[in-house]
């Protein structure tokens, strides 16, 4: 059964590389080769399937994220889709064929090369952070730090307890976020791995087909989880008066 936590491969000065970080790596890699290889293609009228693909893809999260979060769309948008897109590449890539399969024996256990790195708690726990940083930076960009401040801190008793409930309610999102990702797909390895060793070929594929739907729908989730916080927080409290 896979470990919680991430094997090391490699020790560079007192930096480990660990195999979550080096699939992080490779599909960095990926994300931002495939931005410049569509980029330098791109035409008015779109006469290759990866501009038409990526123009669908992009007209119907912005018509969602629209739908959502309306006048602030524009400012939250990129980080939706940004999210959506690292999350998901990252889920997908665990599935590649030699991903958690090819690598060094040590101590008489296999250490996979890469591993799917949203099954590490530190890399989720990192997105929600990254998720909460950004949130509340946009909260302060969009409606000022007084107001923004306003909704923690009072002067009222019963406003100023309600503002501590709210600062709980942040933090608890963090923890939600971040478990909530790695638990799906740390659950769907240890399934994957353990089927597979067991039965040798077809058995395997229906669970592997679940885990692409899941690894969808994780990515999904947590975007659209942000993409709803980030619209809650930017929305001044003198409109919803």
């Amino acid at each position: 059964m896979p470990s919680f936590a991430p094997e090391t491969i490699l020790t560079i000065g007192k930096l480990p590389i660990t195999n979550t970080l080096l699939n992080t790596i490779l599909v960095d890699i990926i994300l931002i080769g495939g931005a410049f290889h569509i980029g330098k293609k791109i035409t008015i009228m779109p006469d290759n399937f990866l501009q038409n693909m990526a123009e669908f893809i992009i007209e119907t999260f912005y018509s969602l994220t629209e739908s959502i979060s309306q006048h602030v769309a524009p400012k939250i948008f990129p980080y939706f889709m940004t999210f959506f897109l690292y999350i998901l590449f990252i889920n997908w890539s665990a599935l590649i064929p030699g991903v958690g399969s090819i690598g060094f024996f040590h101590e008489h256990e296999l250490v996979p090369l890469f591993r799917g790195s949203t099954s590490d708690l530190n890399t989720t726990l990192g997105l929600a952070l990254i998720s909460a940083v950004a949130t509340h930076s946009l909260s302060i960009q969009t409606i000022g730090i007084k107001e923004y401040l306003g909704r923690y801190f009072s002067l009222n008793p019963i406003n100023l307890f309600i503002g501590i409930l709210e600062i709980i309610s942040e933090l608890t999102k963090v923890v939600s976020l971040s478990f909530r990702l790695f638990g799906n797909i740390y659950a769907g390895e240890v399934v994957l791995v353990t089927v597979s060793s067991i039965f040798a070929f077809a058995f395997p594929l229906p669970f592997l087909l679940l885990e692409v739907i899941v690894g969808f729908v994780q990515a999904l989730v947590f975007s659209m989880l942000t993409m709803s916080f980030m619209a809650i927080l930017t929305t001044s409290h003198q409109k919803t008066h």
